[in-house]
């Protein structure tokens, strides 16, 4: 009988052991204690998973420009990847998965397993949300990209990646994130940045039609509007055909992963307990 107990015990923390870490990236204006349903989520499909919900430029300091976010989010998780050789998972909600696609693009030793993007505006943003009508009042929508394409503008998070459809030239040229990160401004790392996103394993994209912030919703799927404001699909953007940072790669070698959900608003996919188990629970091993 003892004998099988502890062969019991031995087989438990072998399960235990084969979890990755998970880390876990807040989004705009919010902070890790959001995603505490979603870690007890982790931690109850997964018994003995680590899992780490970063505290960083939380809350109104979510507002600070990405680069500086994507630096220090970079610094906490490579520390964090040095204590798990094995890899981990990153879990990046909203705002955050923008700044875990540049903390992918510019960490050339990292060890992400699996990268999950949680409703996240990865081809930008351009509406009329009730989550920015302080920032942005809706009538005003149509002049945001003249605040948000100057310097000032520039250091603001949500300027980083608001992304006018009308303004491509502004775009491109005045917004100093997204357009680096996706090759539609030209730079001299893009080819190193590429082959450091395609270190991951698995990308997971995951959104849905009655999001209500993430404008258009199909942007976390990398689907964007052209000027007319009718919505791209992902394989029919320009940054996928060229592959410029490997998206197209990743879609090639069978890696990319969408899913749908209907009926989710934005503050309700880390606390959606369908979300996780039809969406995110069997990435996580």
């Amino acid at each position: 009988m003892k004998t099988l107990q502890l062969l019991l015990v031995l087989l438990a923390a072998g399960c235990m052991d084969a979890y990755k870490p998970v880390i876990l990236v807040h989004g705009v204006l919010s902070g890790p204690n959001e995603l505490a349903t979603l870690s007890g989520f982790i931690t109850k499909a997964h018994p003995g998973t680590k899992v780490i919900a970063i505290s960083l430029y939380n809350y109104k300091n979510s507002l600070t420009t990405m680069w500086r976010q994507v630096e220090g989010f970079r610094k906490t998780i490579k520390e964090i990847m040095k204590n798990h050789p094995r890899g981990v998972h990153l879990l990046c909600f909203s705002q955050g998965g923008l700044i875990c696609r540049g903390v992918l693009s510019t960490m050339p030793d990292h060890n992400v397993h699996t990268f999950i993007a949680l409703s996240s505006p990865l081809a930008g943003q351009y509406g009329e949300t009730s989550y920015l009508k302080d920032l942005f009042p809706p009538s005003l929508r149509k002049d945001v990209y003249l605040l948000c394409y100057s310097n000032y503008g520039q250091e603001l998070s949500v300027c980083n990646y608001w992304n006018d459809p009308h303004h491509r030239y502004s775009y491109t040229w005045g917004n100093n994130f997204l357009p680096l990160l996706d090759g539609d401004r030209p730079h001299s790392n893009m080819r190193k940045w590429r082959r450091n996103f395609i270190r991951i394993k698995k990308l997971v994209l995951i959104g849905g039609p009655d999001d209500g912030v993430i404008t258009p919703w199909q942007s976390s799927h990398f689907g964007f509007y052209n000027s007319k404001e009718g919505v791209v699909e992902m394989k029919n953007q320009k940054f996928y055909r060229d592959d410029s940072f490997g998206l197209k790669t990743l879609d090639f070698r069978g890696d990319i992963s969408v899913c749908v959900r209907s009926g989710v608003k934005h503050t309700e996919w880390h606390s959606n307990p369908n979300v996780f188990k039809s969406c995110i629970q069997k990435w996580l091993i």
